[in-house]
């Protein structure tokens, strides 16, 4: 803080740095976006899988978001235009995070598999693994792990300091010493069966406990 006397100067930023916290959070954002924009250079351009001419399926949201959607492996709808979470599933969440009164500009959402195989035994494990460097960039608060194949994917990653995360329905559980995690169904599965739907949506709903009691910037 500037005292009374001194120098407008003394408020000045030293070599051209950040003087707020505003502007720091802001050179972050510029980061992570330059690395997201050189992440999906590299996703469009990995030939690992036998996609043909179709093109990866991108992750969509904030590039800092607190809250790190995971489902395993794309609909028709994702394949088509390219984009997790589009479609009937990105329409339900959007109507439960309304209901949770999350602000969707602290989401971020993707997929284990990015590639539109034919059968995701396929996808290169090489592929794969790219989610640990999106994890890298965006760094959550959260990851909310959608049905057990995105569970067991996200356990048999490499990132660092993380401990297992268990088929614990709406149970929060650590994942690393800074992300937490929220196990919950499949969203795909859920959309067309009454108990289905119940069952992912009381899962579900801890996120609006978690995002509740977050503290603000």
């Amino acid at each position: 803080m500037q005292g009374r006397g001194e120098p407008d100067s003394a408020a000045k930023p030293v070599g051209g740095m950040p003087a707020t916290d505003d502007e720091i959070r802001e050179k972050y954002l510029e980061r992570a976006i330059r690395e997201l924009n050189h992440f999906t250079r590299e996703l469009q351009s990995c030939s690992a899988c036998p996609r043909g001419s179709l093109m990866p399926i991108l992750g969509s949201g904030h590039p800092q978001a607190d809250v790190f959607l995971l489902k395993y492996a794309p609909t028709a709808s994702e394949i088509e235009e390219g984009v997790a979470f589009y479609g009937r599933s990105g329409t339900a969440l959007m109507k439960s995070l309304r209901r949770l009164e999350i602000d969707p500009l602290a989401v971020y959402g993707t997929l284990c598999v990015k590639c539109p195989v034919a059968d995701t035994a396929l996808a290169a494990p090489e592929c794969v693994a790219r989610l640990v460097e999106e994890l890298a960039i965006v760094q959550p608060r959260i990851v909310v792990v959608m049905g057990r194949e995105a569970l067991e994917t996200l356990n048999e990653l490499s990132l660092p300091l993380a401990q297992p995360v268990d088929e614990r329905p709406g149970e929060l559980q650590a994942l690393t010493p800074s992300i937490e995690a929220l196990y919950v169904p499949n969203i795909d599965a859920a959309l067309d069966e009454e108990s289905a739907k119940r069952a992912f949506w009381t899962a579900f709903r801890r996120l609006g406990d978690w995002y509740a009691d977050f503290p603000p910037y």
